[in-house]
């Protein structure tokens, strides 16, 4: 039966994550990205049962996934700050221009930044760039906070 579940769990983790790390990429190996694949790269055979139980107890697979760490990549970031400017535009036009608030908190996280009052900061400086009409498509708006976070190492935000 133990070696029934050890199977099981190994199958349910073992899976690549949003189709990365197929073999010839060289990030991670079958286990996904997280921990395990840091610990133990894109080695092949039983050490990713080991790279899988890793990613599992310490949860960061999943956290990397959405933050773009843990070798994880950071296609998430876009999807997010995308996902986050669909549901949220006209809260995060008032924080924006404010330079402060919980919008501006929740790109702070989504981003992988360092201090929130920093990109305020800056968002609030690009405010302009962001938002330079009320016909800007929500497209443009992620992709002119992406800009404005990605671009100024002093940010402190993850790379997209």
């Amino acid at each position: 039966m133990r070696r029934l579940t050890l199977v099981a769990v190994v199958a349910l983790f073992a899976v690549p994550a949003f189709g990365q790390g197929v073999k010839g990429t060289g990030k991670y190996g079958t286990a996904g990205c997280g921990l395990g694949s840091l610990a133990f790269g894109d080695q092949q055979g039983m050490v990713q049962i080991l790279a899988a139980t890793t990613n599992s107890l310490f949860g960061t697979q999943t956290f990397g996934i959405t933050s773009g760490t843990s070798n994880c990549g950071t296609g998430m970031m876009k999807t997010g700050t995308r996902n986050f400017v669909e549901g949220n535009r006209e809260a995060l036009a008032k924080d924006i221009s404010r330079g402060q608030g919980e919008a501006i908190g929740a790109l702070t996280v989504i981003n992988a930044c360092e201090d929130s009052a920093k990109v305020g900061q800056v968002l609030q400086k690009e405010f302009q760039t962001i938002f330079p009409s009320a016909q800007v498509s929500n497209e443009q708006v992620t992709e002119a906070i992406l800009q404005a976070l990605h671009s100024d190492p002093s940010v402190g935000c993850g790379k997209v």
